[in-house]
């Protein structure tokens, strides 16, 4: 089983409260979270990759325990892997590119272990071989305020594949981008998951990056992974 993840948490902001009860299981090499926002998308994303903590629950990602701590037991206890320890790629929806640092440096940057900034030149066998993959190369000692919005894009892909990761986990990642970029970046991530062996979840309110880039869609609604006949049910009988 690639994915089974089975988490819990209350989230709390002022006077407003949110749950979050998400259970799902999938073999689907290219699985997508679909729903509107504010359904818990980028929250469950964010516990996956160990960038926030459930309250309780257990995530596996390809038959590997990443997080496991069961109600009632002390916080100290159980499983809870670091994002590091994890070993999976994200992107963020944003990117989150450094902006004081090249692309060269940005994608470097993953195969650090301190704080010390790359230098702007390298022999890292791994960094190149992404800069070349995504056509970079031209672009490598340019800084993010430098190159175009799907530039920015392939540069973080780079970043979160140049230490091989079990999966990758994609939040929103065409949500900043034109309607035509959108389209030929699509494609291209597409095209990417046919030659590389690596697990993708994908978290979207698009349905055309659910039809060219998922072989498996669950439906998220307030907090949960529902089935579509209840999705759409729901969402008839909200107030207008």
């Amino acid at each position: 089983m690639i994915w089974n993840v089975d988490l819990h948490k209350l989230l709390r902001h002022r006077d407003s409260r949110f749950r979050l009860d998400v259970a799902f299981a999938s073999d689907a090499a290219h699985l997508a979270l679909f729903g509107a926002s504010g359904a818990g998308k980028t929250q469950t994303l964010k516990m996956i990759a160990g960038i926030s903590t459930p309250d309780t629950g257990r995530i596996a990602i390809a038959g590997r325990v990443v997080f496991d701590r069961t109600a009632g037991i002390d916080r100290t206890a159980g499983i809870d892997l670091s994002p590091q320890q994890r070993r999976l790629g994200y992107v963020f929806q944003d990117y989150a590119l450094f902006p004081h640092l090249t692309v060269r440096q940005n994608i470097a940057f993953a195969r650090r272990s301190g704080w010390l900034n790359p230098r702007r030149s390298g022999d890292d066998a791994a960094v190149s071989r992404w800069i070349n993959a995504f056509g970079l190369q031209p672009l490598a000692d340019h800084y993010p305020h430098q190159i175009s919005g799907g530039q920015r894009q392939r540069t973080a892909l780079a970043r979160a594949l140049v230490n091989e990761p079990a999966a990758l986990l994609l939040d929103e990642p065409f949500a900043a981008l034109d309607r035509h970029l959108r389209k030929k970046l699509r494609q291209e991530l597409r095209d990417l998951q046919a030659d590389i062996a690596v697990p993708t979840m994908l978290i979207t309110h698009d349905e055309d990056d659910v039809e060219v880039l998922a072989s498996e869609t669950l439906f998220m609604q307030d907090g949960r992974v529902v089935p579509l006949r209840q999705a759409a049910d729901e969402d008839a009988h909200r107030p207008g």
